[in-house]
């Protein structure tokens, strides 16, 4: 049972060493960038060490890659919830769904707007990228599987527009500077969804 105990408090200690750092990280690469960034600095606000963080991320370029995927998972969870529990509530309409899911999409975008504004910039390490493309690509199949999107062109095109629109909402409300204007832009965003509403819109083949 000691061994056992031991054990948990490690596991404990290992999680919030990591915590902290990423929490500094978050903050030297929001003031300078990635380039310009310091690891020193890093370390130094997470009142760790070099040696540490080399240990529990391997470098700089893996720290961001892992302050990106926090933040990537935070965003992916709170929209999936959302959806979750409107189907729980009885909403059925794939439409209302994909808005659910963005408006959780884009709060965070507000809450984490520093975050935001930092991976927006392409300030980033090698990889990161193509990373960000791929991560982008998989969002839209997403996207899609949720309205039931068929596989005809223009299916395509109206999911990647909507895909394309929440995204640059992301932007806008990252950079808004006040959260009535963020909460402006998310209603907008919500507008142009229903506009393009790719599931009213398809022809009815029984028709």
């Amino acid at each position: 049972m000691a061994r056992k105990s031991s054990g948990a408090w490690e596991w404990s200690r290992t999680a919030q060493t990591r915590k902290s750092m990423l929490q500094a990280a978050r903050e030297v690469f929001g003031e300078h960038g990635f380039a310009e960034a310091n690891v020193s600095d890093v370390v130094t606000r997470a009142g760790s060490s070099v040696g540490s963080l080399y240990h529990h991320f391997g470098g700089k370029a893996e720290l961001f890659m892992a302050l990106w995927e926090d933040h990537q998972l935070a965003q992916e969870q709170a929209s999936a919830s959302s959806v979750a529990k409107a189907r729980q509530d009885g909403v059925d309409d794939p439409v209302e769904l994909l808005i659910t899911g963005s408006r959780a999409y884009l709060t965070g975008a507000w809450e984490r707007r520093d975050l935001v504004r930092l991976f927006m910039d392409g300030d980033g390490p090698p990889g990161f990228e193509l990373l960000r493309r791929t991560r982008g690509r998989q969002w839209l199949r997403q996207n899609a599987a949720l309205l039931g999107a068929g596989a005809e062109p223009i299916d395509r095109l109206t999911v990647a527009v909507l895909t394309t629109v929440i995204g640059e909402a992301a932007r806008e409300v990252a950079t808004s500077d006040t959260e009535e204007a963020a909460c402006e832009v998310i209603e907008a965003a919500v507008v142009l969804i229903r506009r393009l509403d790719p599931v009213s819109r398809h022809p009815d083949p029984a028709v």
